[in-house]
């Protein structure tokens, strides 16, 4: 009760707005009462609308009428405003130079809230980009992010603190925020000098002290969404310590994923130690009650494969009735899929984790810019040639398109990706999928 009454402390600014909607209400009262005799206040019409009406009594009645018809207008337009008033003074202490845009914000959110169940599998970039276009379309996203990671800062905090590899989930939150670009770049922020702190994200170092407040990594990952405004949810395929290997076609072996690219070979098949690693129950969840379900893009071994030999992952989406999809890369990559067509990328997962994980499979048919191409060449990768025949005759539906970036990279644009994973959702969940539009009010699915 007492919280109640504070709405009336002095500097709520919301009381003056209060009492505009209470004279508005009395004033479609008495326009009311004055237009057609209607008591609606006993004792208001007791001590003014009769008397008003008795010296409008003079008046023909037409003119009393509209008389009534105009102050009862007049009191809409004070419920109207005094409303108004009061929800924008409560919404500014939450949105401040954003409160102009409530009605967007609102239409957008409840928009978002009702578009199908989506569940994306992978880590890296690629799983950024898709993400980055599908948040556009529906906040019940569930990022599946891979633990395999073992480089970089992420590595480095792995093995100092013990808590599993905190980067594919930062770049995982920040492409799902929905938050000010400031803390966006505070988050990708890498420190550059500084014992200790050179080659660190503040967003990994952000995530490991979360993890050491709340006591558990799966916690952490929830507190840092709730920072970021995450418009969907982040989950770990595993919170187990696993560690990725790679036996190469040689005969070789190498421990640990950030090492297997950097051999040049090629890769026979990747491992995860411990083989029958846990998968997280709210992922494998996610899945049973996804609309549809994505597998990339991303490093084929090192970021998708990973998920997939989380036995429980791979089990739970070959049980799905949902449309899998595949998005294969622009480009290969560097010892990884040296000479893959897209076609390959598919068998190496069903030689993997077996059969039943994909249903369709997304390439891409736009050139990429002469300029671009060479810098890639140089490095050793080449487009992805979209074999449609062979994908055909394992029996997958393929859809293509230009789907890249216009910039100085060969990468999926995420907005043309997004747009065609919905096109393909709605072919095949038309109830799940009716009547989705991008948060922006662009991009109706075709159907």
């Amino acid at each position: 009760m007492l919280s109640k009454v504070k709405w009336f402390y002095p500097g709520m600014g919301v009381k003056r707005w209060l009492l505009l909607v209470g004279l508005g209400v009395i004033a479609v009262a008495v326009g009311c009462s004055i237009a057609f005799g209607v008591e609606i206040f006993a004792a208001l019409q007791q001590g003014v609308i009769r008397p008003l009406a008795r010296a409008f009594g003079t008046l023909p009645q037409i003119a009393s009428m509209i008389m009534g018809l105009v102050v009862s207008l007049l009191g809409v337009a004070l419920v109207v405003v005094g409303i108004r008033q009061t929800i924008r003074s409560v919404a500014a202490i939450f949105l401040r130079e954003n409160v102009d845009r409530l009605p967007d914000i609102v239409f957008e959110q409840r928009q978002l809230k009702r578009g199908p169940r989506m569940v994306v599998l992978g880590g890296g970039t690629g799983l950024s980009t898709l993400l980055r276009g599908l948040k556009d379309y529906t906040s019940n996203i569930t990022a599946v992010v891979t633990m395999a990671d073992d480089g970089g800062s992420s590595g480095r905090l792995r093995n100092e603190l013990g808590i599993p590899p905190p980067g594919d989930i930062r770049n995982t939150l920040v492409a799902l925020a929905d938050t000010e670009p400031l803390m966006e770049r505070l988050f990708q922020y890498r420190f550059t000098d500084g014992e200790g702190l050179k080659g660190h994200s503040f967003g990994n170092l952000f995530i490991a002290a979360m993890c050491e407040v709340t006591g558990d990594f799966e916690a952490a990952v929830k507190e840092s969404s709730k920072v970021l405004a995450v418009r969907g949810k982040v989950l770990p395929s595993t919170l187990q310590e696993v560690v990725l290997k790679a036996e190469f076609v040689d005969g070789s072996e190498v421990v640990g994923e950030s090492h297997i690219p950097s051999r040049g070979k090629k890769i026979k098949r990747v491992m995860l130690d411990p083989p029958d690693a846990a998968a997280l129950p709210e992922a494998v969840q996610a899945i049973r009650e996804a609309h549809a379900i994505v597998l990339g893009p991303g490093s084929l071994f090192t970021s998708i494969m990973p998920n997939l030999l989380v036995r429980e992952i791979a089990d739970a989406i070959k049980a799905s009735s949902a449309p899998k999809v595949y998005i294969c890369n622009v480009m290969t990559q560097p010892g990884e899929t040296d000479g893959f067509k897209a076609s390959d990328h598919v068998k190496a997962i069903i030689d993997h984790a077996g059969a039943g994980l994909i249903d369709f499979v997304v390439v891409n048919q736009a050139q990429v810019p002469p300029q671009i191409l060479e810098r890639y060449r140089k490095e050793g990768a080449h487009p992805v040639s979209a074999d449609r025949e062979a994908l055909e005759a394992l029996g997958l539906t393929v859809v293509d398109g230009d789907l890249i970036d216009r910039s100085d990279l060969a990468r999926h644009d995420p907005a043309k990706l997004a747009a065609v994973v919905m096109e393909i959702l709605s072919r095949a969940h038309p109830l799940s999928a009716a009547g989705v539009r991008s948060a922006n009010g662009q991009g109706r699915v075709a159907r």
